[in-house]
């Protein structure tokens, strides 16, 4: 991955955590909030290489409560 391509990924993980703090303020803009998330979500490239360890499996671990399996 070239390093423009892991600056992006950088920023774009960056930006999702400035909004998350924005969004736990008292005067956040809920519906800002609501557009703004996914679309910064759906632009995130495929992490770089490296990022995870080799043998993580995002299928493992831990499941949520109310998930199935």
């Amino acid at each position: 991955m070239s390093s423009t391509a892991r600056d992006d990924f950088v920023r774009t993980v960056v930006m999702l955590g400035q909004l998350a703090l924005y969004a736990a303020s008292l005067d956040a803009d809920s519906e800002f909030i609501d557009v703004a998330g996914p679309s910064l979500a759906a632009s995130l490239p495929e992490p770089p290489p490296g990022f995870f360890p080799p043998d993580y499996d995002p299928n493992s671990g831990t499941r949520y409560p109310g998930t199935d399996s």
